[in-house]
């Protein structure tokens, strides 16, 4: 009986120590995958903000990024590639926030890989973004580069993901390059 009590009791102390620096010392995916869906709800607004509360959320918002960041965004309305510093990104968000009525942002699928060196990784996401007001949502594919900076997270490059969807045109080419050569069969 003793023996038994023992051998659960130190069953017992093992699972707690392993929740324990579980807890105390997540995984980088942990932490990263933590601090983007802190992002998103940074990013996220309500409608009838203050001037106030709007700079306070771009100020914070523009902290998840590195100092200068890259950027590769090709939107329909919009194709950008250049760099961008923290003050740019501050005023870019507050400008979306003062134009919106209200803005939800998720990022409801985060898959994260880290460098062997653990200081560099890359997050493969979907942004959703639905605007107050409006009936459709936002959603695009986008992969972060973040970079471990004095034990914090910092995005140093954001690019958007071309999919199937992206365009159709060269999907339809493909597809009728495809048919011609045989290799699409009916």
């Amino acid at each position: 009986m003793k023996l038994i009590f023992r051998i659960v009791l130190v069953a017992a102390l093992a699972a707690l120590g392993i929740w324990l620096w579980m807890v105390l010392f997540p995984s980088p995916e942990k932490v990263i995958c933590k601090r983007l869906t802190e992002l998103a709800r940074t990013a996220s607004s309500s409608p009838g903000e203050s001037d106030l509360a709007r700079l306070a959320a771009a100020r914070s918002l523009a902290g998840f990024f590195s100092t200068n960041v890259e950027l590769q965004v090709e939107l329909p309305e919009l194709s950008r590639r250049d760099s961008i510093d923290r003050d740019e990104i501050a005023q870019a968000a507050f400008a979306v926030r003062s134009r919106a009525g209200g803005l939800k942002v998720k990022f409801p699928d985060i898959n994260v890989k880290v460098a062997p060196d653990k200081q560099s990784a890359v997050a493969d996401l979907t942004v959703q973004a639905n605007i107050s007001g409006e009936s459709d949502s936002i959603v695009q594919e986008m992969k972060f580069t973040l970079q471990k900076t004095d034990g914090q997270w910092l995005i140093t490059r954001v690019e958007t993901v071309r999919t199937l969807s992206w365009c159709p045109q060269i999907y339809f080419r493909h597809f009728e390059l495809c048919t011609a050569a045989g290799s699409f069969h009916s």
